[in-house]
């Protein structure tokens, strides 16, 4: 799990502008001052927790989305949770923390991560 996190984690952090902060002891990716991806704390399960709108739907059906919760379900956050032995669909959960990005993010931010894309 811990190399799963790892590479999901320098994927949200290889976006433009984004950067690692550790409010309540989690660790969450930010761009500004917008969290766009919780990693929450580093241990021998996986979560994360994200906002889709565009795949919103599609998250929900999934066995391995849970409710958000703190009030973040309404505004189209789910959270991903994946206990040890698992399998994490990587490249799912990449494009996920992407879309997540594309929602918080200023649009100047979104347009640079457009363009780093098709070069």
């Amino acid at each position: 799990m811990r190399d799963a996190r790892a590479k999901l984690l320098d994927h949200a952090l290889s976006l433009p502008g984004a950067w690692l902060d550790h409010p309540w002891g989690e660790d969450v990716a930010k761009i500004g001052k917008k969290v766009f991806v919780f990693f929450g704390i580093d241990g021998p399960e996986l979560g994360l927790g994200v906002k889709l709108p565009r795949s919103l739907l599609f998250a929900r059906t999934q066995p391995f989305v849970k409710r958000f919760g703190y009030g973040l379900d309404a505004s189209g956050w789910v959270a991903a949770r994946f206990a040890k032995g698992d399998d994490v669909p990587l490249q799912l959960l990449r494009e996920w923390i992407e879309e997540s990005y594309e929602a918080v993010a200023p649009k100047k931010r979104v347009a640079a991560s457009a363009k780093r894309a098709r070069t």
